[in-house]
């Protein structure tokens, strides 16, 4: 057991455990199950059987996203050092883990490989990758840094995991499966999903950082309206997220198994609440649990919709 215990300690002091927090897992595993998860829909629509050559496109394009979720990611740490010395201390940059230089050199490398990948890989996929950088470099980057202004900020973040990724990614694999450039309605209805369950993430990640926020004259949405009411507002926009998609099951949209669709999501919405209700806005650690929570809700519509539309 003691060696167990020893070998996760090494591990938490090495270069990588540096890099992976570096990279913030919760939204590289979001990435990644948005590619693999876009992959099955595109298979699932189109019937396609699978094959090796879609394989390689396939890493290309997760390779691709990866290094460009790490540069936006990146950039915005580089930006925020002493602001993250507040509300995220931990981070590699804040905690002294890693030097500026080595920051830069991580999100510099990591823009480039992205955009080489891509140029590699695919044209629609370069084209969603071109467009993604731009708005994360906006959102971070002086003199514009968006991430200043509440509304360019929820737009930067919901445009780009809710709209572009989704519609990027299967414009990609339809083009990778030898279909028109054209999106179906099941992809809409992921593509509108995600827009407004982000929008809900968007708004929810600021209220554990209220004091470096304040401190730094961030202005966020949880400063001007208070924690509880922000808490609120995300809330019933994932709620009514939930709604919106058991409708489109009712409704019995093609391309999806209505009962899948109706069951799956009435029963994440429930358990969504029932861990809501234990949630303590005076507890910061009660609240950044609750918001890592979202993210796993984010992830599982990955794999449930996909499972949908391979059902149908």
């Amino acid at each position: 057991m003691s060696q167990i215990s020893g070998g996760s300690s090494n591990f938490k002091n090495t270069w990588l455990y540096a890099f992976w927090k570096f990279s913030r897992p919760h939204t590289i595993i979001g990435t990644s199950l948005s590619v693999w998860g876009l992959y099955l829909i595109a298979i699932a629509i189109t019937a396609t059987a699978f094959s090796l050559g879609q394989l390689i496109s396939l890493l290309g394009a997760w390779v691709a996203c990866l290094c460009g979720n790490i540069y936006i990611v990146g950039l915005n740490q580089l930006e925020d050092v002493e602001i993250d010395k507040i509300n995220k201390p931990h981070l590699p940059l804040a905690s002294g883990e890693f030097s500026e230089k080595q920051g830069q050199l991580i999100v510099i490398t990591m823009g480039i490989l992205s955009l080489v990948v891509a140029w590699l890989t695919g044209p629609f996929l370069l084209g969603m990758v071109i467009v993604s950088l731009a708005i994360g470099t906006a959102y971070s980057l002086p003199p514009i840094r968006l991430k200043q202004f509440p509304f360019w900020a929820a737009l930067c973040i919901f445009s780009v995991r809710g709209t572009i990724v989704n519609l990027g990614l299967f414009l990609h694999f339809n083009w990778l499966l030898g279909q028109a450039p054209t999106i179906p309605p099941a992809v809409w209805v992921l593509t509108i999903f995600i827009l407004v369950f982000t929008f809900a993430i968007a708004i929810f990640k600021d209220i554990p950082d209220i004091e470096g926020d304040r401190l730094y004259n961030i202005t966020t949405l949880t400063i001007q309206l208070g924690p509880q009411a922000v808490f609120n507002l995300a809330l019933w926009v994932l709620t009514l997220s939930y709604l919106a998609i058991i409708i489109v099951g009712v409704l019995r949209f093609p391309a999806m198994n209505p009962e899948f669709v109706v069951m799956s999501h009435l029963v994440v919405m429930a358990g969504m609440w029932m861990r809501s209700l234990a949630v303590d806005l005076e507890d910061k650690t009660a609240i950044a649990q609750f918001y890592q929570f979202i993210w796993k809700l984010f992830y599982l519509e990955y794999i449930m919709f996909p499972i949908a539309c391979l059902l149908a």
